[in-house]
């Protein structure tokens, strides 16, 4: 009633929004632990203890000789760091705030803002620990080489993007179906542990096999990435483009999907159930 809105300029409402998104990722890092560099700690250990696993079970199930030519554990990192990046950011979207959030309440915040700082924290955090692991491992274990580190960490970006825009699908359904979008994240994560491609090249697979992949737009981006990553590989069975477009069709559904449900959802939903 007695609320006065100020106008503000382009330049100064961008300003604020940065704002806002800046404290917001500072508060989703901060949020799984008090100390936000246990945060990066605890996701740098989960990379650290995918690493090793899977170069244990790839040494001993003999798998190594699938692998290209090249250094074997930057074969391995190649893959882990854009599935942890896909699923973690995926899974930070779907579990951003709605519209029925107590952080909604707090003008100027808004859901697009909360989506973003969520996404923009998982990328923070992976790339933040997949610096440090590279950096380790170059330093102190082997000098590797990364033929495009550009285009490399550009499929890394793409991967994340795809996470983004599939999390937004999801969480546009979120308010009128919880329970099957948590099992439906769930088991998408889960797929991918093997439907991301991680643990084999694309130009290994034959036609039967490949067809149960080329679905999946992680499959695309980590083939792609390893082309990148390494001069002697030239991936023949992926694109660029696949991902790029879907990614930006499930972007823009899941757009009009929390559009509509920012608009009609409200906190009777979750108070029935």
């Amino acid at each position: 009633m007695f609320y006065n809105p100020r106008k503000q300029s382009g330049l100064s409402a961008a300003f604020t929004i940065a704002e806002l998104i800046y404290h917001s990722i500072a508060r989703k890092i901060r949020k799984s632990h008090s100390h936000a560099v246990m945060s990066i700690v605890v996701n740098l250990l989960q990379m650290v203890i995918f690493v090793l696993a899977f170069y244990v079970m790839f040494s001993l199930l003999g798998l190594r000789k699938a692998a290209v030519r090249g250094d074997f554990l930057l074969y391995l990192m190649s893959g882990i760091f854009l599935y942890m990046t896909h699923s973690k950011t995926l899974g930070a979207v779907v579990g951003s705030e709605g519209p029925t959030s107590p952080m909604m309440l707090h003008a100027p915040m808004n859901t697009i803002i909360a989506i973003l700082s969520s996404a923009l924290s998982a990328l923070y955090i992976q790339v933040l620990s997949l610096s440090l692991i590279l950096f380790v491992y170059y330093v102190a274990i082997k000098h590797f080489v990364i033929e495009d580190p550009a285009g490399a960490f550009g499929m890394l970006l793409l991967a994340w993007f795809s996470g983004l825009a599939i999390g937004m699908v999801l969480l546009a359904i979120k308010p009128w179906y919880p329970t099957a979008v948590n099992m439906i994240t769930l088991v998408y994560q889960r797929a991918n542990m093997i439907a991301s491609g991680k643990m084999f090249l694309a130009n290994s697979l034959p036609t039967f096999m490949l067809n149960m992949f080329d679905w999946n737009p992680l499959f695309h981006c980590i083939d792609q990435a390893r082309g990148f990553t390494f001069i002697n590989y030239v991936p023949r069975n992926s694109s660029i483009t696949y991902p790029l477009i879907i990614s930006i069709c499930f972007l823009m559904v899941g757009l009009m999907g929390e559009f509509y449900a920012r608009k009609n959802t409200s906190v009777s939903l979750s108070a029935r159930r």
